[in-house]
């Protein structure tokens, strides 16, 4: 062992987010990198050719075993590598989080520690309208009167933390003191998760319809952990359907074949298939046919 892999890509390395956030990487599984290792990519392929040696394995066979592996989804290797980050983001932010559940966690507790004043509040561009096909999500451009908002916005925030610390200050236990607090208060958490399902997360959160608050936190995750899984980073950009790759159902692949035999706007629908499936399929079609299609 000739180095550690923290002091290498610098030690807990760190990505301001938001206004008061941040996410820090704190600690990696493998730690170490054995003699003639560059990256962590390294344990996967190890953990991949259990059944016999390493031996003369060259760095270009790791990565070209490591896209195998993801490409036929052999993911049971991946998980030989972890990373332990430090998280500090807004309350509404890490419920959407602990979504995902394959994971340890940590959370900063309102009954044993007082709640810093701290909150997030939404800089004027980012006062976005609803959504009006995407139900839960952003619509274009911002609000009318943003900066009216904001300032009403802001002005709630400090009312709750005024009345949390009267509460406090009239000797109200803290974990009753903490419930008139906003969804906007800053929190954090030690979150630790192997690389499968970290990928996971980051194929969901770092996706555009995530939104634009998590997907912040998850750029940044994908920032800290690239240098240290360069082969296997690579290889998810170029197989995830949601970094550009694409999986083909039976029924896509059929009416690929009948517009090859006959092309036809026909032929390019799926037969016996619901409206939201052919959206689908017809998306699709944009990145694999010329636009005049």
């Amino acid at each position: 062992m000739n180095h550690i892999i923290i002091e290498k890509f610098g030690k807990y390395p760190e990505i301001k987010c938001l206004d008061h956030g941040f996410v820090k990487l704190i600690d990696c599984m493998p730690g170490m990198l054995p003699e003639g290792e560059d990256s962590a990519d390294y344990a996967i392929a190890e953990a991949a050719r259990c059944s016999y040696q390493r031996g003369t394995k060259t760095l270009n066979d790791d990565k070209e075993l490591i896209r195998y592996l993801i490409r036929h989804l052999h993911t049971s290797p991946l998980e030989m590598v972890e990373f332990k980050f430090h998280i500090k983001l807004p309350v509404f932010v890490a419920r959407q989080w602990l979504r995902h559940r394959t994971a340890s966690l940590n959370e900063l507790s309102g009954r044993y520690s007082e709640m810093p004043e701290e909150y997030y509040l939404p800089p004027l561009e980012e006062m976005r309208t609803q959504g009006k096909t995407n139900k839960q999500g952003s619509g274009e451009g911002t609000i009318e009167n943003n900066d009216k908002i904001k300032k009403m916005i802001e002005d709630t925030n400090k009312g709750s933390f005024d009345t949390y610390h009267k509460c406090l200050e009239a000797g109200l236990v803290r974990e009753l003191s903490r419930t008139v607090l906003p969804l906007a208060v800053y929190t954090e958490m030690y979150w630790k998760m192997d690389l499968h399902n970290l990928l996971h997360f980051l194929d969901l959160r770092c996706d555009s319809h995530a939104q634009k608050e998590i997907r912040v936190y998850a750029d940044a995750m994908l920032e800290l952990i690239t240098p240290i899984v360069p082969y296997t980073i690579e290889a998810w950009e170029d197989y995830s359907s949601y970094r550009g790759g694409m999986t083909l159902t039976a029924k896509e692949i059929k009416s690929l074949k009948e517009y090859m035999a006959d092309p036809s706007e026909e032929a390019l629908k799926i037969k016996n298939a619901g409206k939201i499936e052919n959206i689908e399929w017809q998306n699709k079609l944009k990145k694999i046919l010329p636009n005049d299609n």
